[in-house]
């Protein structure tokens, strides 16, 4: 299969019915009822256990994930997912300590596994990602939740549905090249 796509199976073990996706899809649920297996052929994408991006969410890199279900702990399956543009050049992005760009900000360029140990920062709270596609985590060393961040300001993230978020850690997606 040529481009960007991911096959998206019914059952478990790529077994039931099956659906291409060649890029961002809001709603899974008009193309199959349940997802629980896929195949990432080509390109970077984030699956989320929500409609519309919302929910629990896991980057997915070209491999199968014959039981992702099991792999991630969720308890609910794909319902929407979202295609990570290709990019090539500098990675750069503030963060914030408080919401709205305040508090205090750093500029970073590379991974960052520990706000606090590297920035006296108890978490980011806002960020602007000037260059580039990143992951962010709500603990540190990369653990827990994650959520992707593409170019863009982000003032507030109680806006975006995520309560009182801290991020902890942050990493670059840098394996978007295939």
């Amino acid at each position: 299969i040529l481009g960007i796509s991911v096959t998206f199976y019914e059952d478990r073990n790529f077994m039931g019915r099956s659906w291409d996706c060649m890029g961002d899809c809001s709603d899974m649920h008009s193309y199959m009822s349940r997802c629980h297996s896929c195949r990432v052929h080509s390109g970077c994408f984030m699956a989320y256990d929500g409609a519309n991006y919302m929910g629990n969410s896991y980057f997915m890199r070209r491999g199968d994930y014959g039981d992702y279900m099991n792999m991630f702990g969720w308890n609910n399956c794909i319902r929407s997912c979202r295609w990570i543009p290709m990019y090539r050049g500098n990675y750069r992005m503030r963060i914030y300590g408080r919401d709205n760009f305040g508090g205090h900000m750093h500029e970073m360029m590379d991974d960052c596994d520990n706000c606090m140990d590297r920035y006296r920062m108890d978490g980011c709270m806002s960020c602007h990602v000037m260059d580039g596609h990143w992951l962010m985590y709500e603990q540190p060393h990369y653990r827990g939740r994650m959520w992707y961040f593409g170019p863009g300001e982000y003032r507030n993230f109680m806006n975006m549905g995520w309560g009182n978020m801290r991020f902890m850690s942050m990493r670059r997606i840098m394996d978007s090249y295939y």
